[in-house]
């Protein structure tokens, strides 16, 4: 017995089937049509735009040529539709004309596309319609004519609108399958081989548009690659630019950018004025940073920035690090001018700065120089030496580099050299000052006093050199230096004396040098009991957290701490509870007043006061006369040291001259 399939599997098959060749007709479909995206429709519109108008031109001639040779034969109305699709033609060739289709947006060349699909094959049914009502009206040679009309249209066509390859197909079909079933029907006897030639061919061109229209996707995705990649490069370019002229903080120009621009001014000719350039470094910069924190310091940094640029006259600015800035000022200004301008400037820098609620104030120092040098070291050099007389002066002030600071810097700088370049072991020498106890005169130490000579003739002083060590960075080694040869030239040891060195402003801060203090102090087989380190006031204003955390370190090993130059800051009362300190030495200012001003010395008797109650000593030194000897022991200080008593010494004539009034203490130090 011979079973039949179920008809519920032949109608599965059969869905199936008819899915799969819906799927392959969707497939097939999607190759006629164009590719979304707003790239692809500008590209698609400016590749009509110069085909389309063309191809009007072909309608517009092919029309009027039949209209003219069907004139007198055929309905006058007829005819006269003729000039009709001419005009429509014409119209449609200026609107699609390319500087037309230029000046419009995506979205109306979007709207002409989907038109010019919906619309195309309408148009060439009405251009076959109007063909056939005329064919019945012509003798056989116009007759032929509508066959050569009709078929150079479709070429025309097709071809014309081989990007757009959805519109080729329906003018394809509009033109070819019309005409073909009229000649079939007319019983023309060359009418089977016509048509198919005609078919064919249509086939031929729709096959050819297909294929232009994938290269040209083709073409045009590569063309929008080759965009991205050029507007991510332009995009990087950009970037990298803005990190190599913008600082990241002001918005404004880092260092680079302000000095390409200072040097463009030095490489223009020698008869164009130059600007003036200067230097503007912000005081108590970092008491806003300690206080308020680093985003304080950033809001400052942008609010003075936008200040300056808003200064008449500032033609370019920009940060150079830190809360330094660089400006040029107009060239045009004489020396007058400028500094008015600067004056500008710094009283605009004083105003306050709101923050979170709080109010910041800040000044600063402006150095200035006419940048006539040729290179833009030789330029900032000088405007740095201005900044840096500007900051000794105080106050914001600000200072004009003339011609007798470039005979200061060209000595300054061939002595810097020579620092940098001599070992300081051969061009350093000692000289010791006594430190007396006026209750009985006993010496209780002795303190060194640095002298640095370039040349071996002529010696200086601390105040002379050690600006030089530090921008040099010998700071560290003349420090090491003058504590070995002070425990070696002084034996504490023997003599039963202390020492102590008046350590750097570096060196306060520096990390690990309270190991390396304690590793020279025990080679020299001292205790560091006996050394007394001095440090500034104005060295612990560079980093107060870490100064206080290093002397920390330097108690927990065994050294003393003295503050040196004590009065001369407005924070050392402050200071006195909060650092672990051994003695104060009063600033030599103070002492000098003793003897002849009362505030002077209600001011000391405060400190001296302070200073007993806190557990801590007292000194003082530049003692020039027994006035103000008197003075300070009226006043319950007992350690001098001047003049008054003795003047510095070699190691040698010093302890010779003091030994049997050596006692139980002493101190030494870098002045």
């Amino acid at each position: 017995m011979v079973s039949s399939e179920p008809r519920s599997g032949v109608h599965g098959r059969a869905r199936r089937w008819l899915r799969g060749f819906v799927r392959s007709l969707r497939c097939y479909g999607r190759h006629w049509q164009q590719r979304p995206g707003d790239a692809f429709t500008e590209a698609y519109a400016l590749s009509v735009s110069h085909r389309a108008p063309l191809l009007y031109l072909v309608v517009v001639f092919n029309t009027l040529l039949v209209a003219s040779c069907f004139y007198g034969t055929a309905p006058r109305l007829l005819v006269l539709m003729g000039p009709v699709l001419s005009l429509v033609a014409v119209q449609r060739a200026w609107h699609w004309m390319p500087d037309k289709v230029a000046g419009r947006p995506v979205e109306g060349l979007r709207s002409d596309l989907d038109g010019m699909q919906r619309l195309g094959g309408w148009a060439a049914l009405l251009f076959v319609a109007w063909s056939l009502g005329l064919y019945p009206y012509g003798d056989p040679g116009q007759r032929e004519l509508l066959h050569f009309v009709i078929a150079v249209t479709m070429f025309s066509a097709v071809l014309g609108m081989a990007n757009s390859p959805q519109t080729a197909l329906r003018l394809g079909t509009a033109f070819t399958l019309p005409w073909s079933l009229f000649l079939l029907a007319s019983g023309h006897p060359d009418a089977v081989p016509i048509a198919l030639a005609q078919v064919f061919i249509t086939v031929i061109l729709l096959a050819m548009t297909q294929i232009q229209h994938r290269d040209f996707v083709r073409l045009e995705l590569s063309r929008q690659l080759l965009v991205r990649r050029e507007r991510q490069t332009a995009e990087l370019a950009s970037a990298h630019y803005r990190q190599a002229t913008v600082d990241h903080l002001t918005g404004g120009r880092n260092r680079r950018a302000i000095l390409d621009s200072l040097e463009e001014h030095l490489a223009a000719p020698h008869d164009v004025v130059r600007p003036w350039l200067a230097l503007f470094d912000l005081d108590g910069f970092k008491h806003v940073n300690d206080t308020y924190g680093h985003a304080a310091g950033d809001h400052v940094l942008r609010t003075v920035n936008q200040r300056i640029g808003l200064i008449e006259g500032v033609t370019a600015h920009g940060r150079l690090g830190g809360d330094e800035f660089a400006i040029l000022f107009d060239g045009a200004f004489d020396a007058e001018a400028v500094v008015a301008a600067a004056r500008v400037l710094s009283l605009a820098i004083r105003q306050p700065i709101p923050f979170n609620g709080a109010t910041l104030r800040l000044f600063g120092s402006i150095g200035l120089y006419r940048a006539d040098g040729d290179t833009v070291s030789h330029c900032l050099e000088r405007a740095d030496a201005a900044l840096y007389k500007a900051k000794e002066l105080g106050d914001g002030a600000i200072a004009k580099f003339g011609p007798h600071d470039e005979v200061a810097l060209q000595r300054r700088i061939a002595v810097m050299r020579q620092f940098n370049d001599c070992p300081l072991e051969d061009r350093l020498r000692l000289l010791y000052q006594p430190i007396f106890d006026c209750r009985d005169g006993r010496v209780v130490g002795m303190e060194a006093l640095a002298r640095w000579s370039p040349d071996g003739i002529e010696w200086q002083t601390p105040g002379e050199f050690l600006a030089i060590a530090d921008a040099t960075g010998r700071t560290g080694e003349l420090t090491r230096l003058v504590l070995a040869r002070t425990l070696a030239e002084c034996r504490p040891w023997e003599t039963g004396l202390e020492v102590s060195i008046n350590l750097a402003a570096r060196d306060v801060v520096r990390e690990g040098m309270a190991e390396t203090i304690a590793a020279i102090v025990e080679d020299a087989g001292a205790s560091p009991a006996s050394v007394m380190l001095e440090v500034t006031e104005r060295a612990l204003q560079i980093d107060p957290r870490r100064a206080a955390a290093q002397l920390a370190a330097f108690r927990d090993r065994g050294f003393r701490i003295a503050l040196d130059d004590f009065g001369a800051g407005w924070s050392s009362l402050s200071q006195l509870r909060d650092l672990p300190l051994d003695r104060i030495k009063l600033d030599r200012a103070l002492v000098g007043a003793l003897s002849s001003d009362p505030g002077a010395r209600a001011v000391t008797g405060m400190i001296v006061a302070l200073a007993w109650q806190l557990g801590i000593g007292c000194s003082i030194e530049g003692v020039e006369s027994e006035a103000q000897a008197d003075a300070a022991r009226a006043l319950g200080i007992h350690l001098m040291q001047g003049y008054h008593f003795a003047r510095p010494e070699p190691a040698v004539q010093a302890l010779r001259l003091y030994a049997g009034l050596l006692g139980p203490a002493s101190a030494v130090g870098i002045r």
